[in-house]
């Protein structure tokens, strides 16, 4: 549960309506983690004269606040309002309240802007004064209790407000400054610090003329309003404009204006012979550094998600253009101190790695370099930026990659071929930083082959730790970025996990999310600018190796309850969509299978049951892995004792072992199939179940007893999908014991009752047979070599239908 103060009061699951609900827990809010008074309660919520009854009221509206709080959160509302003497405490964390948030985010900037490094302290100081949305609980009447609160957090927005415009200023900011400082000098008129400010940046931007005017603003306000003259650094601050001081015209440097600026720039290292693929990439880059080179002051960035290959491809480009740039290739290098240096000669080219922020390369710019950057997040406040997005290797890229597994070591007898570095590369979510550590891997253990890389890559529980080796870490790298976010973005990226690979849209987010879309939406867009999401128009998608990593930390550090409310809203999303004609059914069996397995492991088992049923509607995945889904699917029904879909999925284990020819078996799961389905009354799965058993009396040649089986069935009222499919059989029975005129009756009838469904599958089965009755070969039984027994399931036997020996047991019927 989240709290917001610093604005409108809000609760995530929603606030109270109430006005003194609100009032408590707002208050109680303020002090959050004290004890406030019952006392001092009543003086907030009854400023003037409260009534005789009221620590009984009071009683009751704390009563009433739990009752709301556990609403919102049924698992962890009722821990929140804890009562303690003399009073009561709401218990949260730092990351629960946005008040607590900013003042951590605030300290941590004041910290960083007294050590000089003012670009973190410009970023925290940014983020603190993002969670205000206005004045401390602006819809609750404030009592004194509320009152104080207010005064001293509207102090403290202020101060960070001062620091981060100090910072930004220091970071040359002085331009994108200007319209700002002018409404912050209108807003605090008496607040020296802003009107200072303004004058520095109009000075910095060749306005000095105005800079003076803001002093004589400021001066006849103080005089005027309190008789008094401005402070000594504001009258300092005007001496230096009207001498024209060229120092202040600028920023001082320092050792930690830039996080890596001080460094001495070194000669740019030589390329990785090991390059491989980019074709389209390096071609862009190239026209880029091509046609900044001439004005020395071009600014390109390559961005993309951790272990991309970021540098690589910027350190192969750099080389490539390299005759464009006569002053040479530069690596700003953070090792050594001192501030960045000029541009030795025109016509540099300076590679500045691992950009955090646009604060960190703003005191490059005047220094003459044409500047290549890489970054995960893209600086998109730099004048002038141009920029190249990084992916993932593409498919057609991964099948010339089988060199790369000999850049290691040795070259190996039994290198991988062409399709298994394929397979490898696909696994690795074609991240060039982890097939780089795979293939260190294989060539480091020369009693690996492909095949023991391959197995163990396959596993996802295994894959990162598979994905390591010296200081090629792949988790580590992600893990890094991961925890460069906010904890607001992790939660989403962990959350994220819970879908199912491939692309999503902002509705199956919110549901994993539990929030709205337009929530959702900003949340993916703030997790796609840190390149842990790649976002594509209107579809998400969590790469490979990310969604890995999100999955690990999911169950590291989210609550179990939490994540079975996630798993809940998910699975229901995905089988109302799967429940709706208008939408297009998925065909990768293994999404349903997949969130099924989910869904087991959480405990939630009609809903493993509802989505293990979206199976009959995919494609065919392969046995192994839909007899597990079956298998799951019916330990869950026994769990919520669901006999009818017990019954359901012992039929489909028995169709699966049916299909490849393991009849013994199937027999024994349609007995019990239809032992389940009669004694809970479910006439459809009985009549199922009498149709598989006709159908494996069919497949033995008892045509007779099969026929006999399937009467009742027919003759059925309401299980109309039951009559198709025993429609369905007689029609093969007619057609071994009498021929194709026999069957045309039936297949007739499917076609009929194919019409009552309103199913187009069936109804083209039954059209195809019929057209197939009319072929030359069907005059007579003897002529038909393949049978569509079921639709898009053909058999095939020499002879003509059901002639001869069935296929050897575990065969696929084709």
């Amino acid at each position: 549960m989240r709290f917001g103060i610093l604005g409108p009061l809000e609760v995530t699951g929603g606030a109270p309506a109430a006005a003194k609900l609100r009032g408590v827990l707002g208050t109680l809010l303020v002090r959050a983690n004290e004890v406030v008074s019952v006392d001092s309660l009543i003086d907030e919520l009854w400023p003037d004269a409260p009534p005789r009854t009221a620590p009984t009221t009071l009683q009751v509206y704390v009563s009433h606040l739990r009752k709301a709080l556990r609403a919102a959160d049924p698992h962890h509302g009722r821990e929140t309002l804890v009562t303690r003497r003399p009073g009561y405490l709401a218990r949260v964390t730092p990351d629960e309240l946005d008040s607590t948030a900013f003042l951590g985010l605030s300290r941590r900037g004041h910290r960083a802007l007294h050590e000089g490094d003012f670009a973190a302290a410009a970023d925290l100081q940014r983020r603190a004064l993002a969670l205000w949305r206005g004045p401390l609980l602006s819809d609750i009447p404030h009592g004194p209790l509320l009152e104080g609160a207010a005064v001293r957090m509207d102090e403290a927005r202020t101060t960070a407000l001062d620091e981060r415009v100090r910072a930004e200023l220091h970071l040359g900011m002085h331009r994108e400054l200007v319209p700002e400082l002018h409404e912050l000098a209108a807003e605090y008129p008496l607040r020296e610090e802003f009107h200072t400010h303004l004058m520095v940046a109009l000075y910095r931007c060749g306005r000095q003329a105005e800079a003076l005017r803001v002093f004589t603003l400021l001066r006849q306000t103080l005089v005027d309003e309190l008789g008094i003259e401005p402070g000594p650094e504001s009258r300092r601050l005007q001496r230096l404009i009207l001498a024209g001081d060229p120092d202040l015209a600028r920023p001082a440097p320092t050792a930690h204006t830039l996080r890596r600026a001080g460094g001495e720039d070194r000669a740019l290292p030589r390329p990785d012979p090991s390059f491989a693929g980019r074709t389209d990439e390096l071609a862009a880059l190239d026209r880029l550094l091509r046609a900044a080179s001439g004005g020395g002051d071009g600014v390109i960035a390559v961005t993309g998600m951790p272990g991309v290959g970021k540098t690589a491809l910027a350190v192969e480009a750099a080389h490539r253009a390299a005759d464009a740039f006569p002053g040479g290739l530069r690596l700003l290098d953070g090792c050594a101190g001192g501030p960045p240096r000029p541009a030795p000669a025109r016509g540099t080219l300076l590679l500045v790695d691992g950009v955090a922020t646009e604060a960190e390369v703003r005191p490059l710019l005047p220094l003459g370099y044409t500047l290549l950057l890489t970054a995960r997040r893209l600086p998109a406040g730099l004048p002038g930026l141009r920029t190249v997005l990084l992916g993932p290797w593409r498919p057609e890229e991964t099948r010339r990659l089988a060199g790369l597994f000999g850049a290691h070591g040795a070259r190996r007898e039994d290198a991988p071929t062409t399709e298994e570095a394929a397979e490898i590369a696909a696994l690795c979510g074609r991240l060039p930083l982890a097939v780089r550590a795979a293939a260190a891997q294989l060539a480091a253990r020369p009693h690996w082959t492909p095949a023991t890389l391959l197995s163990r890559l396959r596993a996802e529980e295994g894959r990162l730790d598979a994905l390591r080796y010296g200081d090629l870490d792949v988790r580590t790298r992600l893990r890094a970025a991961y925890e460069d976010c906010d904890d607001g973005r992790r939660r989403t990226f962990r959350l994220l996990s819970l879908l199912p690979p491939g692309p999503f849209g902002a509705a199956r987010a919110a549901a994993a999310l539990g929030v709205h879309e337009a929530r959702a939406l900003a949340a993916l867009d703030d997790l796609a600018d840190d390149r842990l999401l790649e976002a594509d128009r209107d579809t998400w998608r969590l790469p490979e190796l990310l969604r890995l990593l999100a999955a690990e930390r999911l169950a590291e550090e989210e609550d179990p309850q939490t994540v079975r409310a996630a798993v809940r809203r998910v699975c229901l999303t995905h089988a109302r969509d799967a429940a709706d004609p208008r939408r297009t059914a998925d065909t990768d069996p293994a999404t349903p299978a997949r969130l099924a397995r989910t869904a087991y492991d959480a405990g939630l088992w009609e809903l493993t049951v509802r989505l293990t049923d979206g199976l009959a509607r995919c494609a065919r995945p392969d046995a192994v892995a839909e007899e597990a889904s079956y298998a799951l699917a019916l330990d869950a029904a026994r769990r919520c004792a669901d006999r009818p879909a017990e019954a359901r999925m012992l039929r489909r284990l028995a169709e699966l072992a049916w299909r490849y020819r393991r009849f013994a078996r199937a027999h024994t799961l349609l007995g019990r199939a239809l032992e389940r389905a009669r004694s809970c009354g479910d006439a459809e799965e009985t009549g199922q179940a009498l149709v598989g058993l006709a159908e494996l009396l069919l497949d033995g040649g008892a045509t007779g007893e099969a026929a006999d089986l399937l009467e009742p069935v027919l003759v059925a009222p309401g299980i109309t999908r039951a009559r198709f499919e025993a429609a369905r059989v007689r029609a093969l029975v007619a057609l071994a014991q009498e021929g194709p005129e026999a069957a045309r009756t039936w297949f007739g009838t499917c076609l009929a009752l194919a019409d009552a469904l309103d199913e187009p599958a069936l109804r083209m089965y039954a059209r195809r047979s019929l057209r197939a009755l009319d072929t030359d070969g069907g005059a007579d039984g003897a002529g038909f070599g393949a049978v569509e027994v079921r639709p898009g399931l053909w058999r095939i036997h020499q002879g003509g239908p059901f002639a001869g020996a069935p296929p050897r047991v575990g065969e696929p019927c084709r």
